[in-house]
């Protein structure tokens, strides 16, 4: 009775850990979203969307994005891990179910009969303090962890193969300008060739047309290979290991991208998955400590046994068994320190998990706040870029007409050709960029893929 009594009282005493922790770190995570930020205001031309995949419409778009959400192999190993947090549920939920067991011993002797037994034992351990229920919670908030991982990943994968076509239709427009650039050099050299044998220009007039031509020929190459690249870049993303630009749909010209509107930030942020993720990562490890704790807490355990003998098999079955049942109390009393020390780890790790979710938040806002700030940047510098474009070709008409009336040198005309390609490049590279920080920004703002 007394040997009770002090039982008892040990694990009243040691109940008091339990409530040791009191961590609200999850709590203060769900009310921090990015509220309280002041947000830079949207060009009108914002839209409402709800998924990544309505920002950019293309034929045959989507077949590529299905394409990689089959065979991508980054997103089919983030696919695996999610297999493997429920997989681990599993085994943290199976702690709790009675555990039955069975055996069958046989023992031969010399000079005497064979003898065997066999037993079947049903166990079970009494979840008084709800351990094992928070071990259990602590797989759930990682499974959800893991499967917010995986929407990122799946996000992430989808924007990529978006910007991987628009930089293939970047490239392809390159190379046509460039084309085009050299086109009217050659042009512009076999008059040079003609003026010149007809005594109307000179030999440097010549040698200045074909080092343009040359060096045009040399940008060709490079944006060719870069297209080259490209291609390769987004095969691997395809789960394919070649891809030309006939398996691509036709870009002669960059397809329109639509502008996410960021009308409540703050909710917008909330979904973002990375953020979902280490908010998930925060609930998980709370649980695990509160685990920690529990394990300074006496358990109680079950046990409940049949067993037998005979001298043959059958006999040994249960013919006549006999029972027992043990229920067991242990606590306990000194492990050195390492109970302790594991409460220490797990508060430690909700800690970091807490940091780590407002690492992730900080990177949130700032994604959102650069793309919107490099819309308008990008916006303004494309405009620059058409009406600069738009006074180089009436500047180049007009030096085309004075050479061939001898009133400009070939250099001249060189510089002012040079200047309007140039300045299309230009534009296509700006028109790249906001295009492609269009699809950053709706990644920023959480938008996925729809189901």
């Amino acid at each position: 009775m007394r040997i009770t009594l002090l039982a008892v009282s040990l694990a009243l005493a040691l109940s008091g850990c339990a409530s040791q922790y009191t961590g609200d770190h999850s709590e203060s995570a769900q009310r921090n979203t990015g509220n309280g930020v002041t947000w830079q205001a949207m060009p009108e031309q914002a839209e409402s969307v709800t998924t990544l995949t309505e920002l950019v419409s293309v034929p045959g778009l989507s077949a590529l994005i299905n394409e990689a959400l089959a065979g991508n192999p980054g997103l089919q190993q983030q696919l695996i891990s999610l297999k493997t947090a429920k997989a681990q549920k599993r085994v943290a939920n199976a702690s709790r179910l009675p555990g039955v067991s069975a055996g069958l011993n046989g023992t031969r002797q010399q000079d005497s009969d064979n003898s065997y037994s066999a037993s079947l034992t049903v166990s079970w351990e009494a979840d008084i303090w709800q351990k094992l229920g928070d071990q259990v919670s602590a797989t759930q908030w990682a499974i959800a962890a893991s499967d917010a991982e995986l929407t990122s990943v799946t996000n992430t994968l989808v924007a990529e193969v978006m910007r991987g076509y628009l930089e293939v239709a970047y490239y392809q427009q390159l190379i046509n300008n460039e084309q085009a650039r050299l086109a009217l050099l050659k042009n512009n050299q076999d008059v040079i060739l003609k003026r010149y044998r007809t005594g109307l220009g000179a030999l440097e007039d010549l040698d200045n047309a074909r080092t343009s031509s040359a060096n045009s020929e040399a940008n060709i190459a490079a944006y060719q290979e870069n297209l080259a690249q490209s291609l390769r870049a987004l095969a691997v993303l395809l789960g394919r290991t070649d891809l030309t630009v006939s398996d691509l749909p036709v870009a002669t010209d960059f397809p329109e991208v639509l502008l996410p509107l960021t009308s409540l930030p703050e909710q917008d942020l909330a979904r973002r998955p990375d953020l979902m993720a280490a908010y998930a990562n925060i609930q998980s490890q709370e649980y695990n400590t509160r685990v920690a704790y529990k394990s300074l807490l006496p358990s109680i355990s079950l046990t409940a046994a049949l067993s037998d003998t005979g001298t043959s098999p059958s006999q040994a079955l249960f013919t006549n068994p006999v029972w027992s049942l043990l229920g067991q109390l242990t606590a306990p009393l000194f492990q050195g320190g390492e109970l302790r020390a594991n409460i220490d780890i797990q508060e430690l790790a909700v800690e970091n998990s807490w940091w780590g979710y407002q690492s992730t938040l900080l990177t949130a806002v700032k994604e959102v706040q650069d793309g919107i700030g490099q819309e308008k940047s990008l916006a303004r510098q494309y405009q620059a870029k058409t009406d600069a474009l738009a006074n180089a070709k009436r500047s180049s008409d007009t030096y085309t007409q004075q050479y061939r009336q001898g009133l400009v040198d070939i250099l001249d005309l060189l510089s002012v050709y040079q200047q309007t390609y140039d300045l299309q490049a230009q534009r296509l590279q700006l028109q790249f960029n906001q295009l492609s920080n269009r699809i950053s920004l709706g990644l920023a703002l959480g938008l996925g893929v729809s189901a």
